[in-house]
């Protein structure tokens, strides 16, 4: 896919890469660091509705609309490959493999977009975060980002509250329940999962809708036992 670019572009850290409203011209592919898409009210609260890694899509399977109905911004630092629609389309006719690609990306992150509805409805604070920790980490771990049950997790409180639809007061209570059970601990902007299987049983983590096929074998859950912070 890369190979499609018509361009890279580099964002600073919490940049924006495309405003709401704005028009389109490329589809959007994250080749290194950590980038969210989110919409912001006008009273100034901001909701972020998903979070791109390393080889996602902004726009999945392609499709550019007319005007933006949210924005892209740039978590940590971002290089970004612009790559034209109609270039991406004739790609996927010609090359199945691509295609099916692109199909697959579609699936992952509607399912990605379910399973955050049901833990804005459904999920306490604490399972919400646990869940989101399992699932940075199994995506991470997808594309040989993550060493072990330790993670990059660059995400400020603020930030994760916006995720979770949560104060970041209540974030800072959820992270210290998760630290207290010996669940998970953060340093230095990584995630440490100490008890894995604990952590996905606590807030209902089933990675099936990831679809990874079995693609993976699942680390050690207590592979970071000794670094507990």
């Amino acid at each position: 896919m890369r190979g499609l670019a018509d361009g890279v572009r580099r964002v600073h850290a919490r940049g924006d890469i495309l405003h709401e409203g704005g028009t389109p011209r490329f589809l959007t592919l994250v080749l290194e660091g950590w980038a969210c898409t989110y919409r912001a009210l006008e009273n100034g609260q901001r909701q972020i509705l998903s979070i791109l890694l390393s080889g996602d899509l902004a726009e999945p399977f392609g499709i550019l609309p007319d005007f933006a109905d949210h924005s892209i911004g740039a978590v940590t630092q971002v290089t970004l490959a612009q790559i034209a629609p109609d270039l991406i389309r004739t790609t996927a006719k010609a090359s199945a493999r691509i295609e099916q690609a692109l199909w697959w990306d579609l699936l992952v992150a509607i399912a990605i977009e379910r399973e955050h509805a049901v833990s804005l409805g459904r999920r306490t604070a604490s399972e919400r975060l646990g869940h989101l920790f399992c699932e940075l980490h199994l995506r991470q771990t997808l594309v040989g980002l993550a060493e072990g049950t330790t993670c990059d997790l660059p995400l400020t409180q603020s930030e994760l509250a916006d995720l979770l639809g949560l104060s970041a007061v209540h974030v800072n209570r959820s992270l210290q329940d998760l630290r207290g059970r010996g669940l998970v601990s953060l340093r230095n902007r990584k995630l440490i999962i100490h008890d894995l299987d604990e952590l996905q049983n606590l807030s209902f983590f089933d990675p099936d809708y990831l679809h990874t096929g079995g693609a993976i074998s699942s680390p050690s859950p207590r592979g970071e036992a000794n670094d507990r912070g």
